[in-house]
């Protein structure tokens, strides 16, 4: 755990984005939980001191849990397809749900804080009884939950990926929570973000593609292990990207050459970028593994903006107890 940081358990924690996030929030992980022996390996690569399981939620929960009370914030990514838009929307009937296992942990470790991650999708319209249900799950567990739709250029990010941020906390602290407001500003385009990285091989035409790309990024996708080769998303979602002087079929192993004419597709770390994610952050396996991975994190900077007001709100309890104590 980092020093003066607050604990904190990671659930279905996929490439790190969140846990990232968390960790420049002030979280210290005291565990994080991912089936995906690919994102595992890169949480391992990028931070060899957290203490990674490699198994599916459900049964960290009934093996692991008991070891984990008193972990101050239960954050995760619970899995996107029984909500998305995209998919069937099959919401608690998708074996995928991974709600009322996290829940159950909730309930098991008790931490003074929840932060939930889900795409947009959950705020629709047929999901009313179930945001019910968890609401009122929350309130019998003590706590009081709320949500919040994101988008991730509020934070700099440049795309503008909406997600939905659930943030449950303890009945006596929920008061002293406020959500993040954003940056105040718009985030730098592709352009500016890319250049550098599409000027690395010497291609000539990076000056002209840096003007075209003069916008924030489509949401990018990425896709799910039923499916084939990386690519930027569906046809619509190309289509935005051609717009920007990107070819959105595939990712590239490379930077343009200096010779190279036409529109020119993103590298891994191209994509990480646009994501929130430092250059330093690495990906384990082949490019289709590693995509996936970039493709399906939650931005690193908006995690660490909810996250900053969670540790702010825990902080601010626990010295007004220290205070009352001392008293």
């Amino acid at each position: 755990m980092i020093p003066n940081s607050t604990s904190s358990l990671e659930l279905c924690a996929g490439a790190g984005g969140q846990a990232l996030g968390l960790e420049q929030a002030g979280f210290g992980h005291e565990g994080l939980v991912e089936i995906d022996r690919h994102c595992c390996s890169t949480l391992r690569l990028n931070r060899p001191h957290w203490k990674v399981f490699e198994k599916d939620l459900r049964h960290f929960v009934e093996q692991d849990a008991v070891h984990f009370k008193g972990v101050e914030l239960l954050a995760g990514g619970l899995p996107c397809p029984p909500f998305s838009i995209a998919g069937k929307q099959l919401g608690d009937s998708d074996e995928r749900n991974l709600f009322p296992a996290a829940l159950d942990l909730v309930d098991i470790i008790r931490p003074r804080a929840v932060m939930i991650e889900n795409v947009r999708g959950l705020l629709g319209a047929v999901f009313e009884d179930y945001r019910q249900q968890l609401k009122t799950r929350f309130e019998r567990l003590g706590y009081k939950a709320d949500w919040r739709l994101f988008n991730a250029s509020d934070f700099g990010v440049p795309q503008l990926r909406p997600r939905v941020v659930i943030v449950a906390l303890r009945k006596e602290i929920a008061d002293a929570f406020t959500w993040p407001t954003g940056a105040g500003h718009n985030p730098p385009t592709v352009g500016e973000t890319l250049h550098d990285q599409m000027a690395e091989g010497g291609w000539k035409g990076v000056a002209a593609w840096r003007k075209r790309a003069d916008d924030i990024a489509p949401t990018i996708v990425g896709g799910s292990l039923k499916h084939g080769g990386p690519d930027l998303g569906p046809t619509r979602a190309r289509k935005a990207w051609a717009t920007l002087g990107v070819d959105g079929l595939g990712i590239a192993d490379a930077p343009p050459a200096a010779d190279f004419v036409g529109m020119p597709r993103l590298t891994v770390p191209m994509v990480a970028r646009l994501q929130g994610f430092p250059d330093t952050w690495k990906f384990s396996g082949r490019k289709t593994a590693s995509y996936r991975q970039v493709g399906n994190a939650f931005p690193p900077p908006v995690a660490r903006a909810v996250g900053e007001k969670i540790h702010q709100c825990l902080s601010a309890r626990r010295t007004m107890h220290s205070l009352q104590a001392a008293g």
